[in-house]
């Protein structure tokens, strides 16, 4: 049988979503970490065959290859049917997407710009404070929207743990990595715990923060040049609109920032 690879980093909420999944399917697979990801040494390790826009995480499945996480986790949930992630209905289907949406575009920007702030040291001084005052403000209301889709649910999926829990677990993780967390003993906080109940999220959590160590130096490989942050449209607009466009002005002049390239087919 052909080993299903997933590549990824431990620290993407987009391919952590993808591991739970895998893991709640009992579904083997190998972590691989793209060579020289986040360098220009990516495009020459071939990894554009199997993601064309060179972004994490792309799944391999016997030779078929898969990027984009959303499309991954479909993938999944077809190809192992059991046991289910996506509720029953129509409407709950429809309503568990829209916060995995609003999970990989809103709230995903908020946790790279805080980022880009302490591990790569974007932005100096009064730039700093108000990037990182201004997503605790975001994130506070962000809390408050997902305790009213929470509603009285043990969890957003409904009767059971699914789709929605596992999109939103990576990037609540994120944010308490940097400080930021539910109320103590909200109905937030209590999910939270809950989650962390489960193997496949344990699993997961424990691996991005045992990576969190490598990310020493990183600072100094981006002044230099020798890594560039990709920021696609929700970091843009999320930094623009945060106060932190002298941040993207000089990332632009010193080339240590770039966009999604143009889409090449592979070759």
């Amino acid at each position: 049988m052909d080993t299903l690879v997933l590549y990824e980093h431990p620290l993407s909420p987009y391919a952590q979503k993808c591991k739970i999944a895998l893991r709640e399917k009992q579904v083997p697979f190998e972590a691989r970490l793209p060579e020289g990801l986040g360098t220009g040494a990516l495009r020459a390790s071939g990894f554009r065959k199997v993601s064309p826009r060179m972004e994490v995480p792309a799944l391999v499945d016997g030779g078929f290859e898969i990027f984009d996480s959303t499309i991954i986790l479909e993938y999944i949930e077809e190809r192992w049917p059991e046991p289910a992630l996506l509720p029953a209905t129509p409407r709950e289907r429809a309503r568990v997407r829209m916060i995995e949406d609003v999970m990989d575009t809103h709230y995903e920007a908020i946790n790279w710009g805080l980022g880009e702030v302490r591990f790569f040291h974007r932005g100096k001084g009064t730039v700093a404070e108000t990037l990182w005052e201004g997503a605790g403000t975001q994130l506070g209301k962000w809390f408050r929207y997902l305790e009213d889709q929470l509603g009285d649910r043990d969890w957003f999926n409904g009767d059971a743990f699914g789709w929605a829990d596992l999109c939103v677990v990576p990037y609540l993780n994120g944010s308490r990595g940097f400080g930021f967390k539910p109320e103590p003993r909200s109905p937030l906080h209590r999910w939270l715990e809950r989650v962390h109940e489960r193997p496949s999220v344990t699993t997961t959590a424990e691996e991005a923060t045992a990576s969190i160590a490598g990310m020493e130096g990183v600072a100094e490989w981006v002044e230099r040049g020798l890594m560039k942050r990709e920021y696609r449209d929700h970091r843009l607009e999320w930094m623009i609109r945060s106060g932190g466009l002298p941040v993207v002005l000089e990332g632009i002049e010193r080339e240590n920032i770039r966009f999604l390239e143009d889409f090449e087919p592979p070759t």
